[in-house]
């Protein structure tokens, strides 16, 4: 099993940083290999699918496999090992601290996220 953390601090409360980062029309805000982002069904809850295209052309598709409003959101890629977990904690009224962790069952994380995404993620919200 290969994992990787990240960790980042978020000057906003937790809620908007929750909304913001569970929202697939800002995924392409943070995130530069994706183009799109989808979902079936809004708000998102335990079992909606998310859909993503990269800047190649290819689509990649997710299931929300854990749930918990403004605590922790898990997708995991369909026909694939590969799931990523968020988890937020509040520091404060205004300030949010968000793991993003990546992993993998077998193999090798393929583009593992680096501490720039994040620091994108937060400047995003925070502006």
């Amino acid at each position: 099993m290969k994992i990787n953390k990240v960790t980042v601090i978020i000057n906003k409360p937790i809620s908007e940083v929750f909304n913001f980062a569970t929202d697939p029309a800002n995924t392409p805000k943070w995130v530069e290999s994706i183009v799109v982002e989808q979902v079936n069904e809004w708000p998102i809850k335990l079992g909606t699918a998310y859909k993503n295209q990269n800047r190649s052309g290819e689509w990649s598709e997710y299931r929300v496999t854990q749930f918990d409003q403004d605590r922790l959101f898990v997708l995991m890629k369909l026909n694939g090992n590969y799931s990523v977990e968020y988890t937020f904690s509040e520091l404060g009224d205004n300030k949010t601290k968000l793991v993003y962790r990546e992993l993998v069952e077998t193999g090798e994380l393929a583009e593992p996220f680096t501490q720039k995404e994040l620091d994108k993620l937060k400047v995003a919200i925070e502006t």
